[in-house]
């Protein structure tokens, strides 16, 4: 893999970014970023509590912030699943990146994702799981080089798949 460039993760809350993140950048000796671990660091408060400060709009903005001024190469980065709502924010990271949507079935994140409030997920008010699904699935559609889809497999063999992926791509 060339250490001049990024693997960025991209789904939905719960379909994995973290865990085959880190599973991935061992596995082809990237270093491994999760955007949301860097805002809650940096702003020194949780997601929910960012959330419940600033708003839908707030957050977005900030989450923004942190996308286009991320500097990373050799990394595998996994941004928080509302980071499609910023084109300037996605294209930034796709500069240096191959983008790898994982996707799930609406039916395989439901019965991942429990609470929608409780892990900060960024959405319009009493916006349910289906909803949240059907507006975002077009977005990482939309910015995806790679699209894997997780719903049977589990993270070692995710791994292994997008390896042979990513060895037969144009970012190699």
């Amino acid at each position: 893999m060339d250490k001049n460039k990024n693997i960025v993760l991209i789904g939905m809350p719960a379909s994995g970014k973290s865990t085959i993140g880190v599973l991935l950048a061992k596995e082809i000796g990237f270093n491994f970023v999760d955007i949301d671990i860097v805002i809650q660091t940096s702003e020194k408060k949780t997601l929910p509590e960012i959330i419940a400060d600033k708003g839908m709009d707030g957050f977005l903005k900030i989450e923004e912030q942190y996308l286009v001024t991320a500097n990373y190469l050799g990394f595998v980065i996994a941004p928080g699943g509302s980071a499609v709502y910023s084109e300037k924010g996605i294209q930034h990271l796709s500069k240096q990146s191959i983008i790898i949507y994982l996707q799930l079935s609406l039916k395989h994140l439901e019965e991942r994702l429990l609470s929608l409030d409780s892990r900060g997920v960024v959405r319009a008010p009493d916006q349910d799981i289906k909803e949240l699904f059907n507006e975002r699935k077009p977005l990482y559609e939309k910015f995806a080089d790679i699209t894997m889809e997780c719903d049977s497999l589990i993270p070692d063999k995710i791994v292994s798949k997008l390896i042979k992926k990513l060895s037969l791509s144009k970012f190699r």
